[in-house]
């Protein structure tokens, strides 16, 4: 092994190690808040979305379905996306179709909810999240789909509304950076996503990123850490916040 390979393997290591810190601390924090705090926040991002531009303008919408707690709840939204005619789509997990050693066993797809009654119809896996039927995904429109790609050939998404477990603004860059749960579905979905655009020519109008999170998920001073960041781990357009607020990326020279 080469002295560049075993520096790489270190700084990944560290990497990760770092990452897992903060969500240790971060778990504590949000085992905390009061099940009325977190209803109360989501009720604020609900309203703020409701009017917010890139949601209102967004006929394709990916959004999380929620843990029972420790997290913007996001029935409302999704409810609010279906009766508004958005077609909206919820994450899936399932075995990686394509076996390679350099690619995850598991990845993520993104499928369609037919309705609101479609929605309701779905059962909490064992983390409480409300999840679809495997045996219903294969008549689902996916965005990458199955071999046929039947249903993925043309789809591509205008905005993914996504969690995390930590947040903050780079104060090199001013990017909105985010801590995810460490599995990697999100960051290796947005790759696969980018190359479908590319691949049918609108990289000209890329999928916009915008997390919900409530305000403690929010790492405001140095004093309360920092996310740490990987090559793979892309900058968000915006967050919005259990208080109300949107925080946007500024410019570097916007920090100084």
């Amino acid at each position: 092994m080469s002295e560049g390979a075993v520096t790489d393997d270190f700084a990944m290591a560290a990497l990760n190690a770092a990452k897992q810190q903060l969500r240790t601390a971060m778990k504590q924090k949000l085992q905390a808040l009061s099940h009325e705090s977190v209803l109360a926040q989501s009720a604020t991002v609900f309203n703020k979305l409701k009017t917010f531009q890139p949601f209102v303008d967004a006929k394709r919408v990916s959004v999380f379905l929620s843990m029972p707690s420790g997290e913007i709840q996001t029935d409302a939204i999704v409810r609010h996306a279906l009766n508004s005619g958005k077609e909206v789509f919820i994450p899936y997990l399932h075995k990686n179709p394509t076996t390679s050693p350099d690619l995850p066993v598991r990845v993520m797809d993104m499928v369609r909810l037919q309705d609101l009654a479609d929605y309701e119809s779905l059962t909490p896996d064992r983390w409480g999240i409300p999840s679809i039927d495997p045996a219903t995904v294969h008549r689902r429109q996916r965005i990458f789909g199955g071999p046929d790609g039947q249903h993925s050939v043309n789809t591509l998404l205008d905005l993914i509304l996504m969690p995390g477990v930590a947040f903050d603004r780079d104060p090199d860059t001013g990017a909105i950076r985010r801590l995810g749960h460490g599995k990697g579905f999100y960051d290796y979905f947005l790759s696969r996503h980018g190359s479908k655009s590319v691949a049918l020519g609108r990289q000209e109008a890329p999928v916009l990123l915008y997390g919900l999170a409530l305000s403690e998920q929010f790492l405001s001073s140095p004093s309360e850490g920092a996310v740490p960041v990987g090559p793979y781990d892309q900058p968000l357009d915006g967050l919005l916040l259990g208080n109300g607020e949107l925080k946007i990326p500024l410019a570097p020279a916007a920090e100084k």
